[in-house]
């Protein structure tokens, strides 16, 4: 054979090679696929990343290290699942959690724990942050059923953080840190015995956040002490039993408390606590405030502030608040007084039923002593109700140009036209 035959031979066996190869099945390289969400235990010292879509099981105390920091991806499910320790997480560095709306993160507890007995929780501790805590962000996430009573044991005891003594029912969130940064934005909030928020510090935003069945014998949703400078703005709170906002610069901290509220939903707030601060938004000790655009219904008591004074600083301006009663009682305790502020353009009602903010879906004649959140309740505004068009946008709010966290810039809203968290639909 000769040179050129044998050349010849040898490219088509290579070309017969080349195709065999490459029409054959190639079991090698598979198209990967999500991992299965798994479930781990967890307890002790904390940090680095939770993955998204697994269940991290609190088997005992958490904390994470000062210097430290843990993320919390989408659809992570933090389950508290000890009912004699009842875990606290200690949060001495940064904690983020970052869910998504379709894919909430939660801190929870077993299915079976929540039942009526329960609807105030009690069955986990809170969010405890240190004094040098700092960036601390819960975005879409679900708080619901914790507020334990502290003990010796207790981790919050021992570094002396909140109240630092046995036998306090703690927070959903304790924050201190003066020059941290705190954001709590699209969240949800329930069924916890004592406060909400109990802020000592910091630059804060508390953003579009639903609050519903919280506090026992206290228990205000977002309380914030001297050392903070806040934008609440566009929540949702029900049913607090004490006050949905209680504001004041308790404590010898500087900056003096400055918080700019402006288009919140307060609905039956502070009928569960007869006392005098059981209301809708309480003012004292020379705390220093903007608020508008809040809508008030059904509530015990109208924007109050403590009797004495300097209970609120002289800069401070109220505006465009929309007052509704169901009943003759909680008309009487919303009109202007020494006690009740009344601010320029607000829409206050003079008799039982004026001023109906025509929410889509809420019978405004449900008990105002009644903290079981209806899920299908909606309080977006129908066409035509008083509070379309009567905000007030022309306010400067604190962090406009927003808080950078971690790499991520968070902007409290801007102001609606409206009055109230939710607009049209």
């Amino acid at each position: 054979m000769n040179q050129s035959k044998m050349k010849q031979l040898f490219m088509l066996s290579a070309l017969a090679a080349f195709l065999i190869t490459g029409c054959s099945d190639d079991k090698s390289d598979p198209t990967p696929s999500d991992p299965q969400p798994t479930e781990q235990s967890v307890t002790g010292e904390v940090s680095g990343t939770w993955t998204k879509g697994n269940t991290y099981k609190v088997t005992g105390h958490l904390q994470i290290p000062e210097g430290k920091s843990l993320t919390i991806e989408e659809g992570v499910t933090v389950l508290f699942s000890d009912s004699v320790i009842k875990p606290e997480v200690v949060v001495k560095g940064n904690l983020y959690s970052l869910g998504t709306a379709a894919a909430p993160v939660k801190f929870t507890v077993p299915d079976a724990w929540k039942t009526a007995g329960n609807l105030y929780g009690n069955l986990w501790g809170g969010l405890i942050a240190g004094p040098n805590s700092a960036e601390f962000v819960l975005s879409n996430t679900i708080l619901e059923y914790g507020g334990a009573v502290t003990t010796e044991e207790s981790p919050s005891v021992k570094a002396g953080l909140y109240k630092a003594i046995a036998g306090e029912h703690v927070p959903v969130i304790y924050y201190p840190n003066v020059n941290g940064k705190l954001v709590v934005m699209n969240s949800t909030i329930r069924n916890f015995n004592e406060d909400g928020f109990y802020i000592e510090g910091g630059n804060v935003i508390i953003a579009n956040n639903t609050f519903n069945t919280t506090g026992v014998s206290g228990g205000d949703a977002i309380n914030i002490k001297s050392g903070v400078q806040a934008d609440v703005a566009f929540n949702v709170v029900y049913s607090p039993n004490t006050n949905a906002l209680k504001l004041s610069n308790t404590g010898d901290r500087s900056p003096q408390a400055y918080i700019v509220g402006y288009n919140n939903t307060i609905i039956n707030a502070g009928w569960r606590r007869p006392t005098t601060k059981g209301g809708s938004i309480w003012l004292e000790k020379s705390v220093r405030v903007d608020l508008y655009n809040n809508l008030l219904a059904n509530d015990r008591f109208g924007i109050k502030k403590e009797n004495v004074d300097k209970s609120v600083d002289d800069r401070s301006v109220t505006s465009n608040t929309l007052y509704y009663g169901a009943t003759e009682e909680g008309v009487k305790q919303f009109q202007p007084s020494v006690e009740i502020l009344k601010g320029a353009n607000d829409l206050i009602s003079a008799k039982v039923g004026d001023n109906d903010p025509k929410f889509v879906n809420y019978p405004l004649t449900t008990d105002n002593k009644n903290a079981t959140f209806n899920t299908a309740w909606d309080f977006h505004l129908q066409a035509g109700s008083p509070a379309l068009g009567k905000g007030k946008t022309g306010f400067t709010r604190l962090y406009a140009d927003g808080l950078v966290i971690n790499g991520v810039t968070y902007k409290s809203p801007a102001p609606a036209d409206y009055i109230g968290a939710l607009g049209t639909k």
